[in-house]
């Protein structure tokens, strides 16, 4: 029994001291986050696009569904995050939970329906401009957005120039549209925005690495609730549209919290044939209670089903029935502790042969 006791110590220590050289030899050197379980409440950010364009369901919500979101948020507990502080919000933990309202792509139905409405109430948010289709039809102009702008509850974030699936695209390609961007920007505002939008959530390591150079944050479209030990140029927001913006979902959504981890691989988020599926590790911190009681849901071989997980000293391993089907895999993660639904989720974007 002893012998057996012994043996079981060293494979655990042998399996730790693997998976942190795993790790160190993938870890990220920007500096980012130290890693310590916070208990932060968080900052839950909502990825809005179209207002009012029935013909485009997928990235569109109704001036009245938005407004009666507006309200369920006022009437909670939680707060609005002001953007512009957006870097002490994220690094001190939260003891209150704060809603941060995102707008994609500057289409002019967000400043005809949404616009109004939100400086009548002083309603921060972010607006992510791609440069290129700026004061073409359906799209604000730049004198729209300068106004936008102008407002002390409101800020103008990077959203690259072409808006194309840049993902697809070689580096050299997706450098000189940031830098294209940067270029219009300086030109139209007078500086470049600091936070940045991947379009459709879709990065490479490259491109998460070249962001963190230039950028202060960065978001995805992969959902889940900002806490202080997420990555900052991998930001989650979750998608709020016809299709997923019911009232009774939306409640469900802004009453989630973050889930802390210590570590998620792979850092490489595009899958080719040669990582595809992936190995996906997260380690959790000690401290989170009940975590055993997780459940994940992924849509490898283009099917949600309830994942096959595997536990080990805090690490989890999803084990893949197959490959993800491009263009986009994705994992969804919650765990019920003691009545606070956690959340995360990962997006892959997968390269097409």
């Amino acid at each position: 029994m002893i012998i057996k006791n012994k043996f079981t110590l060293v494979t655990s220590i042998i399996s730790l001291f693997i998976f942190n050289l795993f790790i160190n030899t993938n870890s990220i050197s920007d500096g980012n986050n130290i890693k310590y379980y916070s208990g932060d409440e968080g900052i839950l950010s909502l990825m809005y696009h179209r207002f009012n364009e029935q013909k485009y369901p997928s990235t569109n919500i109704q001036m009245s569904v938005f407004k009666e979101q507006i309200k369920i948020i006022r009437n909670s507990k939680y707060i609005f995050s002001n953007p512009k502080a957006f870097n002490e919000n994220f690094t001190s933990p939260k003891k209150n939970k704060e809603i941060l309202i995102t707008i994609d792509d500057a289409f002019s139905s967000f400043y005809l329906e949404a616009w109004p409405y939100l400086k009548k109430n002083k309603i921060p948010f972010i607006l992510f401009v791609s440069t290129e289709p700026v004061g073409k039809k359906g799209y604000m102009t730049w004198e729209q957005i300068k106004e936008v702008e102008a407002e002390k509850f409101s800020v103008i974030g990077h959203h690259s120039h072409s808006h194309g699936y840049l993902i697809d695209k070689d580096n050299d390609f997706f450098i000189s549209d940031i830098e294209k961007a940067n270029e219009i920007f300086l030109k139209n505002l007078g500086y470049i925005p600091n936070l940045f939008s991947y379009p459709f959530g879709e990065y490479s390591k490259f491109m998460r690495d070249y962001i963190s150079q230039n950028f202060d944050y960065a978001f995805g479209q992969h959902s889940g609730v900002i806490d202080l030990n997420k990555d900052k140029f991998e930001l989650p927001r979750f998608p709020i549209n016809e299709n997923y913006g019911k009232l009774e979902r939306f409640n469900s959504i802004i009453n989630s919290f973050p889930l802390e981890y210590e570590q998620l691989l792979p850092i490489e988020k595009k899958l080719s044939a040669e990582n595809n599926p992936p190995k996906f590790k997260v380690k959790f911190f000690n401290e989170q209670d009940n975590i055993k009681n997780i459940n994940c849901y992924s849509n490898e071989l283009d099917k949600w089903e309830r994942s096959n997980i595997i536990f080990n000293n805090n690490i989890l391993t999803i084990k893949f029935r197959g490959p993800f089907i491009p263009r986009r895999g994705r994992i969804n993660c919650s765990l019920n502790d003691k009545g606070k639904w956690r959340w995360f989720g990962v997006q892959f974007p997968i390269k097409k042969n």
